[in-house]
């Protein structure tokens, strides 16, 4: 039987048959969506501050229970840091005179330690929701959101900042809007770069779990249920074998979020690469091919695009993406003039109310005495950047370089670096203590088991995103040895390793907090420097000494930022940018 035309009409209108791969993804998003709804009740759960858990339960039963709630944490944590970096790094690198606030407040940000944030935020968000778990839900989010947020936004702010001026003026002539530019430029000349440092990001904030989920702040003790507040209790008791079991429980989280959503992502995100030619051999993931012969991402995008397609019109009216014409210079200078005075006023107001509130409670000589602790820590911090250089960069370009070592290497890595160190700590408490080692030594260890990793990930994603055609250049013309790393490897990586760089400082002063003071059952181990001094005025509320402790470590991070990473970050976008 034919149509019209001789052309066969047998089953076409026929409803498309059901398959196995739409099943199971169609499955495991109702799975997913019973498991959100199964979990709200106990996330807005009755909650009285003077009567609230200071631990949980450390029945191992209890574990599977603890570790999708941590994930859960974990991943709206993600997002709200995606969210932030889009707004936030966009204003820093298109708005000039913003940017002159907005880089140094996230130098500041990027300094002042989780205990820092929770020592404000817990009260406020438990008064923001009286009566409710929510409130103390939205606290250790939040302070999962301080450890992923920063190092993403300067990852991409550096990818917005150096990206390639042909690419910027196509946009010019092809008219696109702001919100058109954003999606179709900025976010996928910036997504490699995000994606890695989304997956470091997030192994950072594994390392703070515990800190996030078992909160000791103003003399109070706070315990929600997971992952991190069972291995803090475990450790309380100082019972190894429970830590043990946390420790097994991680890895195998760990594996699974890589396996499941990190590994497809990075797979994605080959898509954005920019190159002439096709790269030998490039990540794969059996979930993403997976999603890929599934019908099912279609039919649940295909309602989305008359919306994206609205928006794409509707922000026409907001202008295009282009410059204004420049204004006249003295008008310029004028709102520069005013600009900067507000910017200065607000700080000096700021810094005398601070000063005046320091002064008349534990004096001003405190600064000094904070100083001196934060020079030995910043000693220990350059210690562990330079270690970690010398010893990660090339084995970070090694990986990234050789498709095939990825691919085996990289779930070794996210492994390693996602896994929290402090898991770790009761350890080498035992260990330290047989060994006659003092902390003040072992903090440099225990630092960079947390802070190590931003080098070697960003190290690994600027070796991945050398175009492939570059690569074969350098081989065509038999470029090689110490010729081959000075004048091709170490350029294309150095804005990466910058990335890194900065983001490994931070990571480092904020790892202090939890180093420098160990506890396991009986044994307590302190080192002198400036992590201490915030964990100790911390844990009995002392607000001025907290205010003391963050003001020092924000100046020793800014000026380090200030005197050499943002050099090496001009050096990056006028010398090595692609």
């Amino acid at each position: 039987m034919s149509g019209e035309g001789g052309f066969p009409s047998r089953g076409v209108w026929r409803r498309p048959a059901l398959r196995w791969v739409d099943v199971l993804v169609t499955a495991a998003l109702v799975g997913l969506l019973y498991g959100l709804l199964r979990l709200a009740p106990s996330l807005d759960a009755p909650f009285l501050p003077e009567q609230a858990p200071s631990t949980v339960s450390t029945d191992p039963s209890d574990l599977p229970y603890y570790a999708v709630r941590s994930l859960l944490r974990m991943f709206v944590g993600l997002v709200v840091s995606v969210l932030f970096t889009f707004v936030y790094a966009t204003a820093a690198a298109r708005m000039r005179r913003a940017e002159k606030v907005l880089l140094p407040v996230l130098d500041v940000l990027q300094s002042v330690p989780v205990l820092g944030f929770l020592s404000v935020t817990v009260t406020a968000f438990i008064n923001l929701f009286p009566g409710s778990t929510l409130g103390l839900e939205c606290a250790s989010i939040f302070a999962i959101f301080t450890s992923m947020a920063w190092n993403m936004t300067f990852a991409f702010y550096a990818s917005l900042t150096s990206q390639p001026g042909e690419l910027d003026e196509a946009s010019r002539v092809m008219r696109l809007t702001k919100w058109q530019r954003f999606w179709q430029l900025d976010v996928p000349g910036g997504m490699i770069p995000l994606v890695w440092n989304g997956m470091m990001s997030f192994g950072g904030a594994w390392f703070f779990l515990a800190a996030s989920e078992s909160i000791r702040v103003l003399g109070h003790q706070y315990a929600l249920p997971g992952i991190g507040s069972y291995a803090a209790a475990a450790i309380q008791e100082g019972d190894l074998g429970k830590v043990g079991v946390a420790i097994a429980v991680m890895v195998v989280m760990v594996v699974g979020v890589n396996v499941l959503f990190w590994r497809p992502v990075v797979a994605w995100s080959e898509r954005f690469r920019v190159e002439e030619s096709e790269a030998a051999e490039r990540p794969r993931s059996a979930v993403l091919d997976f999603l890929r012969r599934s019908s099912v991402p279609e039919l649940i995008g295909r309602p989305l695009r008359p919306v994206g397609t609205a928006l794409d019109r509707g922000t026409r009216a907001f202008g295009l993406a282009e410059h204004p014409l420049a204004p006249p210079a003295a008008r310029e200078r004028t709102g520069d003039v005013f600009f900067a005075g507000a910017v200065t006023a607000v700080v000096l107001l700021g810094t005398w109310r601070a000063l005046d509130y320091v002064d008349a409670t534990v004096g001003l000589g405190e600064f000094v005495h904070a100083l001196w602790l934060g020079a030995v820590t910043f000693g220990r911090v350059v210690v562990l950047l330079v270690a970690a250089t010398v010893v990660w960069v090339p084995i970070g370009v090694w990986i990234g370089m050789n498709p095939k070592v990825t691919r085996f290497a990289q779930p070794v890595v996210q492994v390693l670096a996602s896994f929290p160190a402090n898991f770790l700590f009761p350890f080498a408490t035992v260990l330290f203590v047989a060994l006659g080692i003092s902390l003040n030594v072992g903090a440099v260890l225990l630092m960079a088991l947390g802070a190590q990793w931003y080098i070697l990930f960003n190290v690994i994603a600027g070796a991945y995103a050398i175009p492939s055609d570059l690569r074969e250049a350098m081989t065509g013309f038999g470029v090689s040895g110490t010729l081959r790393w000075r004048a091709f490897i170490l350029p294309a990586v150095f804005p990466y390793y910058v990335t890194g760089g900065i983001t490994a400082a931070g990571g480092a002063w904020n790892a202090s907090i939890v180093a420098e003071v160990v506890d396991y059952g009986s044994h307590h181990l302190t080192a002198t420097g400036l992590g201490a001094y915030i964990t100790a005025a911390t844990a009995t509320g002392d607000f001025p000494r907290i205010l003391v402790g963050i003001s020092v470590m924000s100046i020793y991070v800014v000026a380090l930022n200030r005197l050499l990473w943002r050099r090496l970050y001009r050096i990056a976008d006028t010398r090595y940018a692609l």
